[in-house]
């Protein structure tokens, strides 16, 4: 007796790996026998903003989407700390226990900071990148923080940790009250895509309330780091091709411009019109478009 075939799945699966002691989350979109599609989420996100492209690359692509520490529902760090060090080794390690190598990786804003590093140090193992506004500070931002010396750098950012935790999460009446703050965040979003972050951005207090899922001290950047000339040293390094993608609106610098282009072998930069930082959900079916269009290069 043959069996009937399961129904597709509506959406992705749950699942989770340890790095650095800490259960991260992660989903997955199914096709496992496809080639590997990595999708990293921004600062104060989560994985679940990627569903509507997610939904589409999964037809072709084994796509998985984790939640960065301190994000979604990944565990929080416990000692409030989160360099971009650590954020690297989680990817890193994501991939190397999936064995996900070769992959392509799409990756927003954190995400895309975070991508662009690993795959300066692991050239080998990123097919092709996607950054949509990843690169981090314009050189102009750049050179004014270089003005601030290092142990002013380094007390401001315990000032900074310090103020952080006195912060207790925001707490709102209602879902639609939350609604109302993701909607004032992106203009462009529509009313689908709002209530679609904002329920998979949220918890549900023991007291009825909502709080975001992100831990408050992801808003603090530590001043220790690799250098700029060490980071552009990474970007060098990477040897697939990449797209740097950028909105219009955004307060983002575009590399074009800028000159951070020339610091790349295989870069190229889009940039759209009528958008602003998030370009995936702003213009989401040309940014499809142009994905699955550079994903086919040959």
């Amino acid at each position: 007796m043959v069996l009937p075939r399961p129904p597709a799945l509506a959406g992705p699966t749950s699942n989770s790996f340890i790095s650095q002691r800490l259960r991260l989350h992660y989903v997955d979109w199914g096709n496992a026998d496809a080639p590997p599609l990595l999708l990293l989420h921004g600062g104060r996100d989560h994985c679940r903003n990627w569903d509507w492209v997610a939904a589409d690359l999964a037809r072709d692509w084994h796509v998985i989407a984790p939640d960065l520490r301190g994000h979604g529902d990944s565990a929080w760090s416990p000692d409030g700390n989160y360099s971009m060090a650590a954020f690297v080794y989680d990817l890193a390690q994501l991939i190397h226990q999936q064995k996900l190598a070769p992959l392509t990786i799409v990756a927003h804003s954190l995400g895309g900071n975070i991508a662009l590093r690993y795959t300066g140090l692991y050239p080998e193992n990123v097919a092709k990148l996607v950054a949509i506004e990843g690169l981090g500070p314009s050189p102009k931002q750049r050179a004014e923080r270089g003005e601030v010396s290092a142990a002013n750098r380094l007390r401001g950012w315990i000032d900074e940790q310090r103020a952080l935790s006195h912060r207790l999460p925001k707490r709102y009446a209602s879902m639609d009250e939350a609604l109302a703050r993701m909607q004032a965040e992106n203009r462009h979003l529509n009313p689908e895509q709002a209530r679609h972050l904002t329920i998979h951005g949220m918890l549900q207090n023991e007291d009825g309330s909502y709080s975001w899922k992100f831990d408050n001290y992801v808003r603090s950047f530590s001043s220790v780091d690799i250098t700029h000339e060490e980071l552009e040293g990474l970007w060098g390094r990477i040897t697939c091709p990449t797209l740097l993608v950028y909105g219009a609106e955004s307060w983002a610098s575009n590399p074009a411009v800028d000159g951070r282009l020339a610091l790349f072998k295989t870069a190229r930069v889009s940039l759209y019109q009528n958008a602003g930082h998030w370009v995936h959900h702003d213009r989401t079916a040309d940014f499809i478009a142009e994905l699955r269009g550079f994903l086919g290069e040959a």
